[in-house]
């Protein structure tokens, strides 16, 4: 029986199976320890319940993987879903390039979300919305308090594996319910003393929508390192450089202190976002300086 991993806790993971509607609690083969291979949540998987207890099965077989992320570790995603608040807790941008730096590396579309709309100004959610937007990517607003902007999100998941990723506190699990009302996601309040969610959301689960399409919550992070990438080629995560790069003097610009650089002059005309460059130099020293240890 063919099936899909949406859950794996402590050994067992946890099976759905479309054409039944039913998850078995399964534990994998031993072969997969053998061959060095952990089943991941995101994987679609041959099952073998016979001779098992009701409810619980054997997994034979993993199936050959579309993708398979480092982090958070899922297998199967079409595309990830970023979702910060646009206040309380105020927006970490830098963490937000991160996370969009190592899905690139990753090769999967990102598209974001800026939540609590109803809660800053037309003008502060339009400066987060234009940063992002003039690098290419798709952006959304909602107030998930007040459903406004689900259905848009709604329409952009379907018939596709999405990974929901973002700190704590930004409204995730309120978005999993609204999506999926039977999902009764545990929610948690901000904290008024440090202005952060309480994490709700222990390990990375696979939400059934509808036929084909999934949602993948995860825990909720306060920091990401980005160590797997190299110094030289950050850049290259960066969309907005690309336009830019071919006029640069020197053939692999890094676009910091290289003279007739044009990416720095498509900065001072206004043209690249300052804050997403400043980051840029963040990420790059960042990233130098362990190397250098």
């Amino acid at each position: 029986m063919k099936g899909k991993i949406i859950k794996g806790i402590a050994g067992f993971y946890y099976v759905h199976t479309p054409e039944k509607g039913f998850v078995y609690e399964c534990k994998a083969k031993g072969i997969f320890r053998k061959h060095n291979v952990k089943p991941l949540v995101g994987d679609d998987v041959e099952i073998n319940t016979d001779d098992q207890p009701e409810g619980k099965g054997i997994i034979t077989d993993i199936l050959p993987r579309k993708n398979e992320l480092i982090r958070p570790a899922v297998a199967n995603v079409d595309q990830a879903l970023v979702l910060f608040a646009a206040a309380e807790p105020d927006p970490n941008l830098n963490l937000l390039d991160r996370f969009l730096v190592m899905m690139q590396k990753q090769g999967v579309k990102t598209f974001i979300c800026f939540n609590k709309k109803d809660i800053v100004t037309n003008k502060e959610m339009s400066i987060l919305k234009d940063t992002y937007q003039n690098c290419g990517y798709e952006v959304f607003t909602t107030s998930i308090k007040y459903q406004d902007g689900i259905s848009n999100i709604y329409q952009y998941i379907q018939g596709k594996t999405t990974v929901l990723a973002g700190p704590s506190g930004v409204g995730k699990s309120s978005l999993i319910n609204e999506l999926v009302p039977g999902a009764l996601m545990e929610t948690g309040e901000v904290s008024d003393k440090i202005k952060r969610g309480r994490h709700t959301t222990r390990h990375s689960e696979l939400i059934y929508v509808e036929q084909g399409t999934y949602i993948m919550d995860t825990p909720g992070f306060s920091s990401l390192y980005i160590n797997e990438i190299e110094t030289d080629e950050l850049k290259d995560y960066y969309n907005e450089f690309l336009e830019y790069e071919d006029g640069c003097r020197f053939n692999g610009c890094r676009h910091l202190n290289e003279p007739s650089c044009a990416v720095k002059e498509a900065l001072e005309e206004g043209k690249i976002s300052r804050l997403r460059y400043e980051n840029y130099k963040l990420l790059y020293e960042e990233l130098k300086n362990q190397r250098r240890y």
